[in-house]
């Protein structure tokens, strides 16, 4: 069934630098980048069905963990987490092959499918979250900074790690940095109308989505 759509967008550029205050005013507008891919669109296909696009951020001075999360964060005291500038290297390389296996369709063919080469750096200033068991790498996530937000940008995990829920633990882990930041938004991408694989990205309290007209409203299905 295809929705009708009162906005129709599809837009993409390309630089290899953004300040901090021009990734918060694309952000706010609904734009998301891989590497120096920046793109936005308000609709798509999803198993050739045309689907509205949600751009969707927490408002991180109302945000509170749920009972689940709560849970999440419980089960995994036991791992270590550190944060520094994206450096891509071989374990992370490895890594992102077991991970993808975990796709049916659309499978990225590398990690630069969503970073660039010099990822600590361009376009902008990005952090790795690095979680570990032990000395073994279980899951990495990748963070977008601006002045007054923050960006997922992609996320990896150990597929034999599943019951961890550890892509919704490397989530919680920016939002909390980002508090401790005083940013004001956590941006975690995009989701869709309807059901759909990224339906996670939906399960977090003081949700905001955006409108297409320019306005970031509280989210509803």
């Amino acid at each position: 069934m295809q929705q009708d759509f009162p906005i129709q967008i599809n837009e993409y550029f390309y630089t290899d630098y953004v300040s901090a205050q021009e990734m918060d005013a694309l952000l706010a507008q609904g734009w998301r980048n891989f590497g120096q891919y920046f793109f936005r669109h308000s609709w798509d296909f999803l198993r050739d069905e045309q689907r509205t696009v949600i751009p969707l951020r927490v408002r991180l001075r109302d945000f509170s963990l749920s009972k689940k999360q709560r849970r999440i964060i419980k089960q995994n005291l036991d791992l270590q987490t550190v944060i520094r500038p994206i450096v891509i290297d071989e374990e992370k390389h490895d890594l992102f092959d077991r991970h993808k296996q975990r796709f049916k369709s659309n499978v990225p063919p590398s990690i630069y499918t969503f970073l660039d080469l010099e990822a600590g750096s361009i376009p902008c200033e990005a952090l790795e979250f690095c979680v570990y068991e032990e000395e073994k790498l279980l899951a990495v996530s990748f963070l977008n900074s601006g002045n007054t937000s923050t960006s997922g940008i992609y996320a990896m995990f150990e597929p034999e790690c599943t019951s961890r829920s550890l892509g919704i633990y490397t989530m919680l882990l920016e939002i909390e940095f980002s508090r401790r930041m005083n940013k004001s938004f956590y941006y975690q991408g995009y989701a869709y109308q309807g059901e759909s694989f990224y339906d996670y990205k939906k399960r977090f309290r003081a949700l905001e989505m955006f409108d297409w007209q320019g306005n970031w409203v509280d989210f509803r299905e």
